[in-house]
């Protein structure tokens, strides 16, 4: 909330507290700024939200507050009723322009805010499978997941970046498999390619490497030996390459747990889960398999937990991991998985229910399909390889700025088509170009050579053109925007500020001279404001992990 928020907010508070003995919540105090600048800077609904609460016509709930609110808040010019209960508030413009010397103080660090702080919160994203590079559906996944978490840590929380990689299960034999295929190829040899193996170039790559790095020898080794060496190097290589491309496309992971690690010293990790789930009386044996009795948490059938044959089911060593989670301290965890994994949510959520973690423990975001679109046509593949379009490929077609703002700019929740053309295009209508432009001429008119240097005021009494109120409203709820968009998960909040604020920004611009000789006043008080305008876009931009260029 910003500082004018905060002292309306604080303002209406007092007034019902005094007027009716009411403390009222905060969701009933919210304030918002209406679309139609002529109703006013600021609007409260809290009239019609208390009518029940207070039997009272809305309408005479809002005379009465606003008669209160008389001299209770000197920041306002007027206070008016609208409509049916709307109390809207149009501020003194030298209250809205106070914002921009808090944006020039705070600088990289404006936006930040305090309202995760004292919560940890651990946040587990992409998780492919080690066994090929990532593709454009890892990369909504990603961007998703890396804006989430820069929101999350400019809110306060205490964010651990995890990576869980899937290294215990039959597709690393088969990487494995796959990968001494094309090693023996490589010597001219023979040797069985799996046919639900792996066939890509990324595969035959890593296997070329080993046979030039370590010649022949595995022509004639142990096939035991063999096949853990090439699992273990193929694992390991492309966990490389999938680290790198996240590098590239400005993710960073900072743990990551090896679904390997529950398997050691005898599956202790997760012997130790089942245990304690047969100690709360959670399972029982039927056709010689360990079952969940999942049901009594919201599952529609109960999950076998281990199989007939003794090995587990995909969902053991899962629970393991999010029990492991919180065991670290994490009491707020938050997955991205693939749409299909819908009904898996409600089978983690019942196994963590059970065990006797709180309610919320979990949640989930899942990620719908994506579909790359270039020149209106579909397009499924990469061109060198034959392959899904690979997260690299796709930062060197379009970029990274525009691959990141493409991604986070849609609810995940949402199937989305990804128009690879407008991506590439240097356009008022490719959005990220929008912004990035928008940025790019508020820093040339601070250089501009002939520009004066900015003097810092007191009082920014000048501003009064309807672009300028508008962009200082918006900055000033820059903070607000940062907190409810961690909060809720929705970093696509973001890019559509950036979007608002592209637009006030372009059009003042184009109606506005900031720079005047014949009036210094007037333009020290306008450097102020685009100072304040390009710091805030700057760190808007950051958020969901696209650049600010000083050049386009």
């Amino acid at each position: 909330m910003n500082d004018i928020s905060a002292k309306i907010v604080s303002a209406l508070k007092g007034v019902l507290k005094e007027t009716y003995d009411l403390d009222a919540e905060a969701g009933i105090l919210n304030i918002e700024i209406p679309k139609d600048p002529k109703m006013g800077d600021y609007s409260s609904t809290c009239a019609m939200r208390l009518a029940k609460t207070l039997h009272q016509n809305p309408k005479m709930i809002a005379e009465t507050v606003a008669e209160g609110l008389k001299g209770k808040l000197p920041e306002a010019e007027t206070i008016e009723i609208a409509g049916p209960g709307f109390i809207n508030f149009r501020m003194k413009k030298s209250a809205l322009a106070s914002v921009i010397n808090t944006i020039l103080d705070a600088g990289d660090s404006y936006g930040r805010n305090n309202t995760g702080e004292g919560k940890r919160i651990l946040v587990e994203w992409v998780s492919a499978n080690p066994t090929g590079d990532l593709h454009c559906g890892h990369a909504r996944n990603a961007a998703w997941g890396d804006s989430i978490c820069r929101l999350l840590e400019a809110s306060g929380y205490d964010v651990l970046r995890e990576y869980y990689v899937n290294d215990a299960g039959n597709q690393i034999v088969m990487l494995g498999e796959s990968l001494i295929a094309r090693y023996f190829e490589y010597f001219g040899k023979e040797y069985p390619l799996p046919a639900d193996g792996y066939h890509g170039q990324d595969v035959k790559d890593i296997a070329i490497g080993l046979a030039k790095q370590d010649g022949d020898k595995w022509l004639t080794a142990d096939s035991k030996e063999r096949l853990e060496y090439f699992m273990t190097e193929g694992k390991e290589r492309e966990l490389q390459k999938i680290d790198a491309d996240l590098k590239l496309y400005g993710v960073l992971i900072e743990s990551w747990v090896h679904e390997t690690l529950f398997y050691e010293n005898n599956r202790a990790r997760i012997n130790a889960c089942l245990d304690r789930m047969n100690e709360l009386n959670l399972t029982y044996e039927k056709d010689g398999a360990l079952w969940f009795r999942s049901t009594e948490y919201g599952d529609d059938k109960d999950r076998v937990l281990v199989k007939s044959d003794g090995t587990l089911s995909y969902m053991t060593p899962d629970i393991a991991n999010h029990v492991y989670k919180v065991e670290r301290g994490y009491t707020h965890l938050v997955d991205l998985w693939g749409a299909d994994h819908h009904s898996y949510v409600t089978r983690m959520k019942a196994a963590l229910k059970a065990l006797g973690y709180p309610e919320g423990t979990l949640e989930v975001d899942l990620i719908q399909m994506v579909r790359m679109v270039d020149d209106g046509v579909e397009v499924k593949m990469s061109k060198r390889t034959g392959n899904a379009i690979t997260i690299r490929e796709l930062c060197e077609d379009v970029g990274v700025d525009a691959a990141r703002w493409f991604f986070v700019s849609k609810d995940v929740a949402t199937h989305m088509d990804f128009d690879m053309k407008l991506a590439r295009s240097r356009s008022n209508d490719n959005p990220v170009y929008y912004a990035q432009y928008a940025y790019t001429r508020m820093f040339n008119i601070l250089h501009k050579e002939g520009t004066p240097e900015f003097r810092r005021e007191a009082d920014y009494d000048l501003l009064n053109e309807e672009h300028e109120t508008e962009m200082l409203k918006l900055i000033a709820e820059f903070p607000k925007i940062v907190a409810e968009s961690a909060k809720n998960r929705t970093p696509n909040r973001v890019c559509n500020f950036c979007q608002q604020l592209s637009r006030e920004f372009h059009s003042y611009y184009n109606s506005c001279r900031v720079s005047d000789p014949e009036n210094p006043e007037l333009t020290n008080q306008r450097l102020g404001l685009v100072s304040a305008v390009m710091v805030t876009m700057k760190n808007a931009l950051d958020l969901i992990g696209v650049s600010a260029p000083e050049k386009m």
